[in-house]
């Protein structure tokens, strides 16, 4: 008599139809660590998705929140003789935050020469300039050349190379003035909150 190994889990006897019909194929049902490995799999690849997606949402939040720390005070941006980008915004405005990654990759190119103002428009601080530049919808982005001169104004989502495009042309100090508008903007009217905070832009 021989001693086999102890299989690691049941076993099942099947007659395997050949040259030999009394053979018996005998095989292992053991397939619980390979169920585990794939269960471990499989969360971890969705707890990594989650992770991944989580970080591109909240990073428009996290850069829209940031453009009041990141402005030039508006006193100073009419002054220093650069071209300003004036952008109005709030931070429940859905599509300021889905123009936010595009704004800041503006931001990070172009702040060497151009003024980056950033005014949310539940800061009663800001009243003034959202009179003055009858802002209704947001994002407003208003272009200025380096003599304080409004060259374009864009309401709503805009698209990335018109602005660009307007940007590159700011030291043109010819160029007519242009306004496009986008129905796909937010209305300041929806936000009821009115904050009142003098020591910051956002």
């Amino acid at each position: 008599m021989v001693d086999l190994p102890a299989p690691l889990g049941p076993i099942k006897a099947v007659i395997v139809p050949g040259k030999n019909a009394n053979t018996l194929k005998v095989q292992s049902e053991s397939r619980e660590p390979i169920l585990k490995i794939m269960l471990v799999l499989i969360i971890s690849i969705f707890i990594i998705s989650m992770l991944l997606f989580k970080n591109l949402f909240f990073k428009s939040t996290y850069l829209l929140k940031s453009f009041g720390e990141l402005s030039v005070d508006p006193e100073i941006a009419f002054t220093n003789n650069k071209p300003t980008f004036l952008e109005f915004y709030a931070e429940w405005c859905e599509v300021c935050k889905e123009m936010a990654p595009k704004v800041s990759a503006f931001k990070d190119e172009y702040e060497k020469d151009i003024n980056f103002v950033f005014l949310n428009v539940d800061n009663q601080k800001w009243g003034n300039y959202i009179q003055k530049f009858a802002v209704n919808g947001i994002p407003q982005v208003n272009l200025f050349d380096k003599k304080g001169n409004l060259i374009s104004t864009f309401i709503g989502k805009q698209d990335e190379i018109k602005i660009r495009e307007s940007i590159n042309n700011l030291k043109n100090e010819k160029k007519p003035y242009e306004e496009i508008i986008n129905a796909e903007f937010s209305t300041i009217q929806e936000n009821k909150k009115n904050v009142v905070n003098p020591r910051s832009h956002g």
